[in-house]
């Protein structure tokens, strides 16, 4: 009989790179039974999974949802969603730890958990206000410490933000070329993921040899500097694009107020301890070398969907 997989956002970037490389791969599906995990049952998103996979309702506010849709799994894929403003770490780190409390009560015998590094604690303090790492981080930590299997996903920075974020592409400049502004040096190397293309081939390791990457965490992405960077985005679109060092000044002002101190920090704590921390490059190298499947480049990932710049 085939394990239950229950896939937290499973309509979304990570969840349906898990759900999509399950499907697809032919060991991992005569394994897996996929249960998707949404809020929103009737979603278009989630009726182009009918057929494919089990959708149930489940909410990491409404606990007896949880207990529900959590029945007979096997193995979990968990991630959890940035809050933000006051009480930001405590308001995520508390989904989290709902999901896997529920988890454990029910049996699941495997959690694999989308987390990502403190950067309070790498820094030293220096760096506060990456609140979404920081929670992920603490749920990272109270689920090593239950009675459970687990391993643990870290991905860099998404691909697809050049699409979704416009402050992240480049920006016209007066004498009409391009420009990516950020307030590091050019050097600084950043990992990045195609978290649609490749997310599953992560997990899909972890649940095709569960106890070799048991307690183990991917940190998933290729690492760029800023000019190359730059150098990918110029090729695909044709257009002469540079990296321009700025200070964290003019660099807030194009920012989303609300994630302003977010980004300023997470790019100043890429250049100064790397976009994972110590060893970034070790770690991206040996969880790239242990994939299941060969990572999408950022040249390859530009190339098939190219920023619109006009």
């Amino acid at each position: 009989m085939s394990k239950i997989l229950a896939v937290f956002g499973a309509t979304g970037q990570q969840g349906s790179s898990v759900v999509n490389y399950v499907l697809n791969d032919p060991e991992l599906s005569k394994v897996y039974k996929i249960r998707a995990i949404t809020r929103d049952v009737d979603s278009q998103k989630v009726q182009k999974l009918k057929g494919k996979a089990e959708i149930v309702y489940g909410d990491v506010h409404d606990r007896a949802s949880l207990e529900t849709a959590l029945t007979g799994v096997h193995t979990v894929f968990a991630m959890t969603v940035p809050s933000w403003g006051p009480g930001a770490v405590e308001a995520e780190y508390n989904s989290g730890k709902t999901i896997a409390d529920v988890a454990v009560e029910k049996g699941i015998k495997y959690i694999i958990f989308s987390t990502l590094p403190s950067v309070t604690e790498i820094s030293g303090g220096k760096f506060t206000s990456m609140t979404p790492f920081d929670a992920k981080a603490k749920i990272e930590k109270y689920i090593r410490s239950l009675p459970v299997k687990s391993a643990f996903y870290a991905p860099g920075g998404f691909m697809e933000n050049f699409q979704a974020m416009p402050f992240m592409t480049p920006q016209k400049t007066a004498d009409g070329t391009w420009a990516i502004t950020r307030h590091i040096s050019p050097k600084t190397k950043i990992p990045l993921v195609d978290a649609i293309g490749d997310t599953g081939k992560f997990i899909g390791a972890i649940l095709a040899a569960p106890d070799k990457y048991a307690g183990k965490t991917f940190y998933a992405g290729i690492m760029y500097s800023q000019e190359e960077i730059a150098s990918a985005i110029a090729k695909a679109t044709g257009k002469t694009v540079v990296y321009k060092q700025v200070s964290p000044e003019e660099l807030r002002k194009t920012l989303p107020a609300v994630m302003a101190d977010n980004f300023l920090e997470a790019f100043g704590f890429q250049e100064e301890f790397g976009g994972f921390g110590p060893e970034s490059e070790e770690k991206a190298a040996w969880s790239t070398a242990n994939a299941r499947g060969r990572l999408t480049t950022l040249e390859e990932y530009l190339e098939a969907h190219p920023p619109q710049l006009t």
